[in-house]
């Protein structure tokens, strides 16, 4: 068994195992799954483990970060909002369970408290997680054929759904549903992980807007 082997097979099987060992032991937190994953792509690629997981320098310009990816934010939370939230718990029965965030309604200082730790642990830590380093992998072992996409954008999307267990079961479809966009954008957008964290963030900042003012 070379360096190799162990450095870009092992590596990574090893760190996503150690991140379910923390989600059923109930001590999952993304923000150190992030870091974990982090750490195992500079084991795996060392000085190119930030450009690994899709954080491209090339691609960080106002158009995109400042233009394009808040129209896209703003268009994907109003279908969230008006189209996919009635539709799926029209279908479920199940109303979304937002109860976790009540005590940040109306409430500004806890409201921006919040947002600084969506910031990090979701439009961050959750792109870094998914896109960035799942679906990297993903596309490493099983290749980029059509099927293989298709497969790796469901794939991550149901796990991300799964993630939100929080939420319902409504939750969990409409963030899965969330999940696999956000796939479908990262693998549009040439895995530009810079992308995905803005539209990412937009989308919670919108969100966190409407949960202040008691709109969700």
């Amino acid at each position: 068994m070379n360096k190799t082997f162990l450095r870009t097979k092992l590596t990574p099987v090893i760190a996503i195992i150690l991140c379910c060992i923390l989600y059923v032991s109930g001590y999952f937190q993304m923000i150190i799954a992030a870091s974990i994953l982090i750490v195992a792509s500079a084991i795996e690629y060392k000085k190119d483990a930030f450009r690994s997981l899709g954080f491209q320098r090339k691609r960080i310009n106002v158009k995109n970060l400042l233009i394009i990816a808040p129209l896209v934010g703003i268009f994907t939370f109003l279908f969230y909002s008006y189209i996919l939230v009635p539709g799926v718990t029209s279908l479920t029965g199940q109303p979304l369970d937002y109860s976790v965030f009540e005590p940040f309604e109306g409430n500004l200082p806890a409201i921006l408290n919040l947002f600084v730790y969506i910031l990090a642990s979701a439009a961050f830590g959750e792109e870094i997680v998914f896109r960035g380093y799942l679906m990297r992998q993903f596309t490493k072992f099983f290749g980029s054929s059509k099927i293989s996409i298709v497969i790796n954008i469901l794939l991550f999307g149901f796990i991300f759904g799964l993630s939100h267990a929080y939420q319902g079961i409504s939750g969990q479809i409409i963030t899965g549903i969330l999940g696999m966009f956000l796939a479908l954008v990262f693998h549009i957008k040439k895995d530009d992980l810079w992308f995905n964290i803005a539209v990412h963030g937009f989308i919670d900042t919108i969100a966190l807007v409407y949960l202040y003012y008691g709109w969700i």
